[in-house]
């Protein structure tokens, strides 16, 4: 367990940690960006794979060791890794101008960056 239980020293709470706080952001600007995108299941792959970057931190948190924490950190951040993927094909496709989607994809990069290195203190 987090050595001897100390996940206190993070946060209380799922909700008080920066990269949960980072990925609740992306995923908001995803659902923002394509509200109007009318191919239902680029969409929908898009917006699963953001909301699920942002869950799966919830989820390892609540998980209390370690172990299992570091794991849906892995899967928050091959989330983001899809997300920043897509981000490319929605611009090849004009969903997003190019500008839009280069500043979503930095922004899924520095919160890629920011669950490795938290990981990395785990």
């Amino acid at each position: 367990m987090l050595g001897c239980y100390i996940m206190s020293d993070f946060a209380e709470r799922f909700e008080g940690l920066r990269i949960w706080q980072q990925a609740r952001v992306v995923a908001n600007e995803v659902y923002g960006a394509l509200s109007e995108c009318r191919d239902y299941g680029f969409r929908d792959q898009m917006q699963r794979a953001a909301v699920s970057s942002m869950n799966n931190i919830a989820e390892g948190f609540e998980r209390r060791t370690s172990k299992d924490f570091g794991h849906f950190l892995d899967i928050a951040k091959g989330s983001l890794g899809e997300v920043r993927s897509m981000l490319y094909l929605a611009e090849d496709r004009k969903y997003l101008s190019a500008e839009s989607a280069s500043a979503m994809r930095d922004k899924a990069f520095g919160l890629s960056a920011g669950i490795a290195a938290f990981r990395r203190t785990l």
